[in-house]
């Protein structure tokens, strides 16, 4: 569908007892791209994910996924989507592969979903490592691998490469990439990292005490605000919010 949308956010709101975290959200993605939600810590951000990933419910406003409402058809969006917290674990006494192996039995998948996971960790022979020996790069590559093994049509990754070293990612944002434009997954990230951001990006929303302040295409943005980088844009749409 030419008008289809992948998020519709609309003046999300949530409270946790007299604290207000969203305060009238609105944003939307387009199936295929990979749309960045960049904010500081507190800002509101993993909560509209768990909103999003049918986890807990918004105090007013509404979230479609695919056209889906996450609250009346919860069902339906979470056999459409993928969501990796940042703090996600793994089973440490499972290796690697019975790990993945237990995600495609759980999601009804073969041998097939199987190999295209392991490929997607790119972990060779450690593969068959139990998980607590992992480093946390390794631990996050077998996650990104489950996420996206079961061919989500929108995957929400919250942090997915915070705490990693270079090498791991760079892995990490190349399957993003590569599924996104080859795959036409459609991806919702957050990160703090604004090099990273420019580079998977093809638009973003900053989010600050919980309220879009502003949003579009990065290299737009740093056009229409007169600024060097992202870090520089957010400082002063901030300061001007």
């Amino acid at each position: 569908m030419i008008n289809e949308k992948a998020v519709e956010v609309d003046n999300l709101t949530r409270y946790f007892g007299s604290r207000q975290v969203l305060r009238g959200l609105s944003f939307t993605v387009r199936p295929g791209e990979i749309f960045g939600l960049i904010g500081p810590n507190g800002a509101g951000k993993t909560t509209c994910f768990r909103i999003l990933a049918t986890i807990i419910k918004p105090s007013g406003g509404e979230a479609r996924i695919f056209g889906h409402d996450v609250v009346r058809e919860a069902s339906e969006v979470r056999r459409l989507i993928s969501y990796l917290p940042e703090e996600a674990g793994v089973y440490k006494n499972l290796s690697g592969l019975d790990f993945l192996k237990l995600t495609a039995r759980i999601y009804g998948g073969d041998s097939a979903m199987v190999d295209e996971a392991v490929a997607i960790s790119g972990l060779g022979d450690s593969i068959n490592m139990r998980m607590g020996a992992y480093s946390k790069g390794m631990r996050r590559r077998i996650l990104i691998a489950r996420a996206l093994m079961t061919q989500p049509k929108l995957a929400i990754l919250d942090e997915p490469t915070s705490g990693l070293d270079v090498e791991h990612a760079v892995y990490v944002r190349d399957i993003i990439k590569h599924y996104a434009e080859k795959r036409g997954i459609t991806f919702l990230i957050s990160s703090h990292n604004m090099l990273e951001v420019a580079y998977l990006c093809s638009r973003v929303a900053f989010i600050h005490r919980g309220a879009i302040i502003a949003e579009g295409n990065p290299e737009d943005l740093l056009k229409q605000h007169r600024v060097q980088n992202l870090e520089e844009l957010f400082l002063k749409i901030r300061e001007e919010a």
